[in-house]
């Protein structure tokens, strides 16, 4: 397996072995094991002090009061928690929230789920570069209107929404701003004492953490009166009950403190690395770049190739390049991208579309192996359907 080159970096990252070590200490009768809600023993105790220090560890570096911090299991419960959460304590105000077509499907599931309940939910259509105009949000807008949720950076494309203006000029109407940062945090600076957001996402396995850990963000959370999902043993202010896991909560705080750390060297490691690689594929014919060419993280590249679908493609490469088609949330099959849909792509372009996506450990050689790897396919596929 590991003679391929892992190339879905936005599925999820390999952890920093910084945050593996961590997370070691916490597991066995050697480390801080112990259940962080038993007070009543010493070992209960450290393990507490290690979860709080890794809640103001990670409130430091997003400038949030670290009781404004809820522990997940990741972005796709933090954005249910937020969406629904929200939905439900302020339904006798109004029934609306807005979001958009191009969304992750934690949030597109969790809106139309709400949808079919009674809420009625505006799907904003981004442009063909992936973007959402403030104008088309502004105009969305009720009096009824109780949320907006959008991402940060998209997915599938890595295309970014401006959200300090539209934090701006959504902060004096009496509705609530929720964030999906899963792709974000770690990668681009989020300072919430500048940007008023009302509720963030966090994912901890996309910038270099664990898996099944995150947080979710609420501001003035004793005033936002957010509804839990879930009951039982009142954890995280009875927000988000269950066990807390102290060596995912590490070990995120661990990768956090890192991703932050070398947020410009990783940035502009990236950006090499998506030069050489844009530079590559440039000298075939029929190559599309999907998605705005500036206002894009640079680690995700959405491409679709003329003549070339994207499960022939995938399969021509499977032995030597670890890429995908879209979200790792849709496997199973090879299916038309709802977020290249929604910004108005279709056809071959649509069906041809790949994601390739790295980061801190891809290296120089990687990617001019997988630009050879992706050009000789390419030709060779083309050469096949025309004979």
């Amino acid at each position: 397996m590991n003679t391929q080159i892992y190339l879905d970096y936005a599925a999820t990252t390999p952890m920093a072995p910084e945050a593996a070590a961590a997370m070691a200490q916490c597991l066995t009768i050697d480390g801080d094991f112990a259940n962080p809600a038993s007070l009543q023993h010493r070992f209960g105790e450290r393990a507490n002090a290690l979860v709080e220090e890794a809640r103001s560890e990670i409130a430091h570096l997003l400038s949030c009061k670290p009781k404004d911090l809820i522990f997940t299991s990741g972005a796709t419960e933090s954005n249910n928690l937020a969406i629904k959460g929200i939905a439900l304590s302020y339904q006798n105000k109004g029934n609306h929230i807005i979001t958009s077509a191009s969304e992750h499907k934690a949030v597109l599931d969790s809106c139309k789920y709400l949808e079919s309940t009674g809420f009625k939910i505006t799907f904003l259509r981004p442009d063909l570069n992936g973007q959402v105009s403030l104008d088309c949000i502004l105009n969305a807008v009720t009096d009824e209107t109780i949320l907006v949720s959008l991402m940060h950076v998209n997915n599938e494309t890595g295309v970014t929404q401006d959200i300090d203006l539209i934090a701006q000029a959504l902060k004096d109407k009496d509705l609530f701003f929720h964030v999906d940062s899963a792709q974000s945090a770690g990668k681009l600076k989020i300072d919430l004492t500048k940007t008023p957001i009302d509720l963030l996402s966090i994912s901890a396995h996309k910038l270099y953490g664990p898996k099944g850990i995150g947080c979710l963000y609420v501001r003035n959370r004793k005033q936002t009166n957010l509804t839990p999902l879930m009951h039982g043993g009142g954890q995280e202010y009875g927000l988000r009950p269950g066990t807390l896991p102290t060596h995912q909560i590490v070990g995120m705080a661990t990768a956090f403190k890192i991703a932050h750390e070398l947020m410009l060297n990783d940035y502009q490691h990236c950006t090499r690395l998506a030069k050489m690689l844009t530079a590559q594929l440039q000298q075939l014919e029929g190559v599309h770049f999907n998605g705005d060419p500036i206002n894009k993280l640079p680690n995700i590249l959405n491409i679709s190739f003329d003549q070339v679908g994207a499960d022939s493609l995938l399969i021509a490469l499977r032995d030597e390049l670890a890429i995908a088609s879209g979200s790792a949330c849709n496997t199973g099959a090879i299916e038309a991208s709802h977020v290249l849909r929604a910004m108005g792509i279709e056809g071959d372009r649509l069906y041809g579309a790949v994601r390739i996506s790295f980061g801190r450990y891809t290296t120089e050689t990687d990617i001019k192996k997988a630009g050879q790897c992706i050009c000789a396919a390419v030709t060779h596929l083309r050469q096949l359907a025309l004979e």
